[in-house]
């Protein structure tokens, strides 16, 4: 079985790829090894569906392609570290690699430790990404041949998709370099995410994951905006499609409680991604994060009253600069309160050029580790009790795997890579990936179901 929620070698962020092709005699082809959050997925999935276009194929492998490129991350040093290693694998397999994405926006640092590579490019930037392409295997397309597919090149399973709306954000948390890496909130016009949207529909995808580094901001940077929060009429018109519609990256403003009505309707899933960060007042004020965790709890409240069966999610900054023993205890007994559904935590750790390494009072290692250790524990209770009362439901799942021991589905509270699933381990040959069954859930675990299979949709 997968191993737990949000083990702790495994960031919450995690997008996995998945490349499925074959190439023709004679047709240049590329590997792309993608790294970081779902966000960047979507831009790899943009590069290479360009590439496709072209006619270029894409390599499952090293050996297959005739250059590599590596869509990096720079958010956290761990992730600076896990690129350059990724980088140097590539290298070494291959040996001709083109690297862009967020640690691309600082080249030096790559090339001061890979100064092999072919070239270095910042996030989104696609053209230069295509240049840098061309430059090291030219294209050679036949237009009788090489087709590219309705919906482009997908990097997750036919059933399910990443939609991302905008890029870049305007808060200026003090341990975030996002803004600086993506600039300023820049929202996709709506006409070109529902008209994306309909066409991943309508090629098979069951499920819609709405991404971007703040959702319920989306459309806020429109200065001639005929509404003044876009994403309730964009989460509506999404609806409309057929598909599950799970809302990630949901600042808490305010509007945000204008979005439950929808997902009472059945038009979004009811299932809030949250980043929270903290609760205590004094650890927000430092990160420079809304300081009204009082609050917080009143609004949660309120998405329950509304849609009692709504799923929430949040990660959690655990040793921040500062924190002290009280101000972690204000955490775990504000995790008491709201019952969060889905919890990661993260180890605070610096990050090259974020506001917070000149924060006096950090948190030493140990202890850093400890606290982590005891938020997960209470938040792995909250999650054991929360599945056990599901015990006995009856619930529709989307299958995501079948395999020779049982199919792996997810309920509506369950992301992929990030949340739980729900196993179906007897009678369960006839299915595949992308169907949705109806099952009733008969063993509960600490972040897995289990249930018998009721009926096929």
């Amino acid at each position: 079985m997968p191993p737990m929620q949000n083990p702790p070698d495994l960031r919450p962020d995690l997008a996995r790829a998945r490349v499925t092709e074959t190439r023709r005699d004679g047709q240049p082809t590329i590997g792309m090894v993608s790294l970081g959050c779902p966000k960047a997925l979507v831009d790899s999935e943009r590069i290479l569906t360009r590439l496709r276009a072209e006619g270029y194929g894409i390599s499952p492998d090293y050996s297959g392609a005739d250059a590599v490129i590596v869509n990096t991350c720079g958010f956290l040093d761990s992730a600076k570290a896990e690129s350059l290693e990724a980088i140097g694998e590539a290298l070494k397999e291959n040996g001709r690699v083109i690297v862009t994405g967020c640690l691309g926006a600082e080249p030096e640092y790559i090339t001061g430790t890979h100064p092999k590579v072919l070239a270095v490019t910042g996030p989104h930037q696609y053209e230069q990404v295509l240049d840098a392409v061309h430059g090291a295997v030219p294209p050679s397309p036949d237009p009788f041949v090489d087709l590219l597919p309705g919906s482009g090149v997908k990097l997750t399973p036919r059933h399910y998709s990443y939609l991302k709306i905008s890029e870049g954000c305007n808060h200026k948390c003090k341990f975030c370099i996002i803004p600086d890496m993506r600039g300023l909130l820049s929202s996709r016009p709506q006409r070109a995410v529902l008209r994306e949207a309909e066409k991943l529909v309508e090629a098979g995808v069951k499920e819609l994951l709405v991404i971007s580094q703040d959702t319920s901001a989306y459309g806020t940077d429109w200065k001639d905006r005929d509404e003044k929060f876009p994403i309730l009429s964009l989460a509506r018109e999404l609806g409309q499609f057929g598909a599950w519609v799970r809302m990630h990256y949901v600042y808490p403003y305010p509007h945000v409680r204008e979005l439950i009505p929808a997902m009472a309707e059945g038009l979004v899933l009811p299932y809030l991604d949250i980043p929270f960060q903290h609760a205590h007042p004094d650890t927000l004020k430092r990160m420079a994060r809304p300081a009204a965790a009082a609050r917080t709890l009143d609004e949660i409240a309120a998405w329950r009253a509304d849609c009692p069966d709504i799923t929430l999610r949040s990660t959690f900054i655990v040793g921040y600069p500062g924190e002290t023993e009280d101000e972690f205890q204000t955490l775990l007994d504000w995790m008491d309160e709201a019952q969060l559904d889905r919890v990661g935590c993260f180890k605070y750790e610096n990050v090259e050029g974020a506001r917070s390494n000149a924060l006096p009072d950090h948190v030493p290692e140990e202890v850093k580790q400890d606290r982590w250790e005891r938020f997960m524990e209470k938040a792995q209770a909250i999650s054991e009790a929360k599945l056990e009362a599901k015990v006995g439901q009856t619930l529709q799942v989307l299958v995501d795997e079948v395999d020779e021991d049982a199919a792996t589905c997810r309920t509506k509270a369950d992301a992929p890579e990030i949340d739980g699933n729900l196993f179906i381990d007897e009678g369960f040959e006839h299915l595949k990936p992308g169907d949705m069954v109806t099952v009733e859930v008969d063993e509960a675990g600490e972040y897995d179901l289990w249930g018998r299979l009721i009926e096929s949709n």
